[in-house]
């Protein structure tokens, strides 16, 4: 019979700018109790707080800097402790290269713990291209809308909170977003082929309806939460 397993599951969600990352890692978070972790919040949160990690952050970041992978390990290794963590997290932005990738593998296993899947959201470039370019969002509330796929009921009125004004980012236009999409493959594909060679790689169409996915990653989440 399955029992619930007490070890954290770890997950990291792989997708282009579009895929629907963030979409997906707060339904997983609500369904599984999961908690999701940028690298931006993460830097956030330890600067804030104070800690020794954060501190060293903070002296990069307030240079001008990129903080180094040390750092950032660092961070996530303080953040790790939270008792919020307890049933797992989604890594989101980290790692991006195979070097932050055994780095994180060794932080991972001297607390007894591993990445159980790397999920890489595929998307067919060109259809990408359009569903970003075309997004906007609400200025007040942050509900996203869509010229072809999500417009207002009612124009230029958010249906969630009534607002006014609506907001496009400047760099979600084509030219922008298919250089942003061959970066991403560039910089992605060892990753893929890194935790495909651990076994820990699967695949998951991001082109269909958003509750279509969800459903497919629970079932993939599900099983990792069970043990034998």
């Amino acid at each position: 019979m399955a029992e619930t397993t007490t070890r954290p599951v770890n997950l990291i969600l792989l997708g282009p700018p579009g895929a629907g990352k963030g979409t997906q890692a707060r339904m997983l978070e609500e369904a599984f109790g999961l908690v999701q972790l940028s690298t931006g919040d993460l830097l956030r949160g330890a600067v804030a707080s104070g800690t020794p990690a954060g501190l060293a952050a903070k002296t990069v970041m307030d240079a001008g800097e990129l903080v180094s992978d040390e750092i950032v390990l660092a961070v996530l290794k303080e953040r790790l402790d939270g008792p919020d963590l307890a049933k797992g997290t989604i890594l989101d932005g980290f790692p991006r290269t195979e070097a932050q990738a055994r780095a994180l593998d060794t932080l991972l296993a001297a607390k007894g713990q591993k990445i159980d899947a790397a999920i890489s959201l595929k998307v067919e470039d060109e259809a990408m291209i359009a569903r970003v370019a075309g997004r906007y969002t609400c200025a007040a509330c942050g509900e996203g809308y869509h010229d072809d796929f999500k417009q207002p009921r009612e124009e230029g009125m958010c249906d969630k909170c009534g607002g006014m004004e609506m907001k496009r980012r400047a760099d979600d236009n084509a030219e922008t977003v298919r250089t942003r999409l061959q970066a991403y493959h560039a910089q992605t594909a060892p990753l893929i082929e890194y935790y495909n060679a651990r076994g820990t790689l699967t695949e998951v169409s991001a082109m269909g309806d958003i509750t279509v996915i969800a459903a497919d990653l629970d079932a993939i989440v599900g099983k990792l939460t069970q043990v034998s």
